[in-house]
């Protein structure tokens, strides 16, 4: 039957006794329901749409050479039916002679139904197509069926496989390719050509292949078909959707890339001005570090204080740039001008930040000392120490270097030190001493 690929088989038993007249109604009623079931078949397979397109189609590659073999077999296979149908008419002929067929009746049908009765002309087995045809031959019915059965299978799957393949395919790179349409529009837009930019050179070669993969689907559906490993229904398999899928992929990326063109028309002016900021901070911390530098050289002495290099001026030129392509609606040349332009633009205000914060060092460490120095002094005090000699005397020459310049920060530290043991010492003292008259 045409929904599992292969007809009703005939009992196929090679003739032996002269069959009764109940085996008789009985074999031909079975050919008949058989001969029925064939003929269904047969007519949809001939009405089938992957059929009446594979024979309107200009078909090439390995399409047009598996339709040359199918559209043999489809004729050879009618030709069996006619050979069928007319064995089982001239059985039909003979058993309405008489209502009790007589033994030359009898043996008549059972030579028709059992023997090799039935003869085709140009007869060919399915695997001997292509074979010199013979000028006619004499078959049994069943094998008659088992070569209807081979030849019907082959042509079936071709049909389903082509027409699987049409069905599937075409359909969606045509609404792939209406997308690519709407992207292409999109693309121009925003000044996205091909030989300006990578995403206008990457939707032409889209458009290229999807032009050239519809056409070759078209002429050749059977190069797109991955069979089902160890099926052996007809169109068992799939459609191979590899070559769509890529140019799918390719042009989602594209996409998304373009619309990260269209955010940077619509957002280009307010990036603009956090750009000219960004720069404006680091061009002021530069200014502050350079200021801060002269301070330190003047203040600090002994001290390595790092060179403070000029304003970022390739920036300016860039972020010149980028205003200018704006004003032109070059949005393609803008989009990567303004992203590598806020790498850059952060990049310089660290490089800045950075800068200041190594040539303010120096400034930092003494301001350290002074806090650390003014820190013990109060200490001193709380504990009533304030007016000891020796305490006074090396305070006093700590706090003359600290605020003095310029100030060596290394002999300022050891005069800080020194300070710090003294105290410690007459804090201890003291303490111990307070102990010593609380036990007494």
């Amino acid at each position: 039957m045409g929904g599992t690929g292969s007809f009703p088989d005939s009992t196929g038993r090679p003739p032996g006794p002269v069959m009764d007249r109940d085996e008789v109604d009985r074999a031909l009623a079975r050919l008949e329901a058989e001969h029925e079931a064939i003929e269904t078949s047969l007519l949809a397979l001939q009405d089938h749409a992957g059929r009446r397109l594979l024979e309107g189609a200009e078909l090439t590659g390995v399409t047009k050479d598996r339709w040359a073999t199918a559209e043999g077999s489809i004729a050879l296979l009618w030709t069996y039916f006619d050979g069928y149908t007319a064995a089982l008419a001239g059985a039909r002929q003979t058993r309405a002679r008489r209502r009790w067929p007589n033994r030359d009746d009898l043996a008549e049908l059972t030579e028709t139904l059992r023997g090799r009765g039935v003869t085709v002309a140009g007869g060919a087995g399915p695997a001997a197509l292509g074979a010199p045809a013979k000028l006619s031959e004499h078959v049994t019915l069943a094998e008659l069926v088992a070569r209807m059965n081979e030849l019907y299978a082959s042509s079936l799957d071709m049909v389903v496989t082509a027409d699987s393949v049409w069905s599937a395919l075409p359909a969606r790179i045509d609404l792939l390719s209406a997308e690519l349409r709407r992207t292409l529009s999109l693309a121009n837009s925003v000044g996205v050509r091909p030989g300006e930019h990578p995403a206008g050179d990457d939707l032409e070669s889209i458009t290229h292949e999807l032009t050239t993969l519809r056409a070759q689907v078209v002429s050749d559906p059977l190069a797109f078909w991955r069979p089902a490993s160890g099926s052996s229904a007809p169109g068992g398999g799939r459609p191979d959707t590899e070559r769509y899928d890529r140019a799918a992929r390719a042009l989602e990326d594209v996409r998304r890339e373009i619309e990260a063109v269209l955010r940077v028309r619509q957002d280009s002016e307010e990036r603009l001005m956090r750009l000219r900021d960004v720069l404006s901070r680091a061009d002021r911390t530069l200014t502050e570090a350079r200021s801060a530098r002269g301070e330190v050289l003047a203040k600090i002495a002994a001290s390595e204080v790092p060179a403070v290099s000029g304003p970022p001026t390739v920036l300016q030129e860039r972020l010149s740039t980028a205003a200018g392509y704006r004003r032109h609606a070059q949005w393609s040349r803008l989009s990567p001008l303004l992203e590598s332009l806020e790498r850059d633009a952060e990049d310089e205000l660290l490089r800045a930040r950075e800068s200041l914060t190594a040539v303010t060092a120096p400034l930092a460490v003494r301001a350290e000392l002074r806090g650390r120095l003014d820190a013990y002094k109060a200490k001193v005090a709380r504990h009533g120490m304030a007016e000891d000699p020796l305490l006074i005397e090396r305070y006093d020459v700590a706090r003359r270097m600290l605020w003095s310049a310029p100030c060596d920060l290394r002999v300022a530290e050891q005069a800080v030190l020194r300070y710090q043991r003294a105290a410690a010492e007459a804090l201890g003292t003291a303490q111990r001493t307070e102990r010593e008259r609380g036990d007494g």
